[in-house]
């Protein structure tokens, strides 16, 4: 039985007869790691075939191609008159909330006769909680009640950021067996990731659980492998695996496309998170 219920079947049969000139835009992050862009864009074609629309593009906001004019080009030459712009991001924060308006604000008037709706990131949903329990159970940790977890967490500026990795790292130790749920994070936020690794390097004979909050590889993870074969520690550290392309992550995305389709047009005050 699906936990998740999907839109209200009226509302599905609405955006059926629209879809002849509706388009969808995701907007991924980019990265310099190809695997990383592989990833991104394998989870986006797994929510793609949950959408019934003919007319979708996938973007990027920096390093990679195409970028998001490029891509809203793309969905204007195919024929598209409205167009959900979609991110693709885990939570909010300046990306969600500057960066993307921005761009709307200069397609808005590069194409004055397309209208636009602005979708939001997945957000904290008990769906993302599960995958983070299937990854715990994937490192068959043995004692997994005696150990302790270390959440890893982008950072940003937001201070939604951290309300919502806290949030998140409640709700898993709710649902799982461990002792503790640490939280920590690679970029701004403190704790940072290296200041809790050192702390924890001074401790004896611990079982580590360390469980990356991202949503697929890349020069972050990768730098967090590096990390950990750097110390020379008596604890076990184990490195989860990220949540990339597990089905929930391509369920709530499809997910949060339908939601974009059905929302009100996007204005400047609707764009003003100030």
């Amino acid at each position: 039985m699906n936990p998740y219920p999907p839109i209200k079947p009226c509302r599905q049969l609405w955006v059926k007869s629209a879809m002849d000139k509706q388009g969808v835009l995701y907007v991924s992050h980019g990265s310099r790691d190809k695997e990383a862009l592989r990833e991104a864009e394998q989870c986006i074609k797994m929510a793609q075939k949950q959408v019934q629309v003919p007319l979708q593009e996938i973007c990027y906001l920096e390093i990679s191609k195409p970028d998001i004019f490029e891509g809203m080009e793309k969905l204007v030459k195919r024929g598209a008159t409205r167009v959900a712009i979609v991110p693709v991001l885990l939570l909010s924060a300046g990306h969600y909330y500057k960066d993307i308006p921005k761009a709307i604000e200069d397609i808005k008037c590069q194409y004055p006769f397309v209208t636009l709706t602005y979708g939001k990131p997945l957000g904290v949903q008990d769906r993302l909680i599960d995958v983070l329990v299937d990854r715990l159970k994937e490192a068959e940790i043995p004692h997994l009640s005696k150990a302790r977890l270390l959440l890893v967490g982008r950072g940003s500026r937001n201070p939604e950021t951290r309300r919502d990795i806290e949030k998140i790292a409640s709700m898993l130790k709710e649902r799982s067996q461990v002792k503790t749920v640490d939280v920590c994070y690679l970029a701004v936020l403190k704790p940072s990731f290296n200041d809790v690794l050192n702390h924890l390097d001074k401790l004896e004979n611990e079982t580590v659980i360390i469980l990356p909050y991202l949503w697929f590889t890349g020069l972050l993870i990768k730098s967090m492998e590096k990390k950990i074969e750097s110390l020379n520690t008596t604890n076990k550290l184990v490195l989860c695996q990220y949540l990339g392309l597990h089905p929930n992550m391509a369920d709530a995305l499809s997910d949060r496309v339908k939601e974009a389709i059905l929302s009100t047009p996007v204005t400047r005050s609707k764009l003003d998170f100030s």
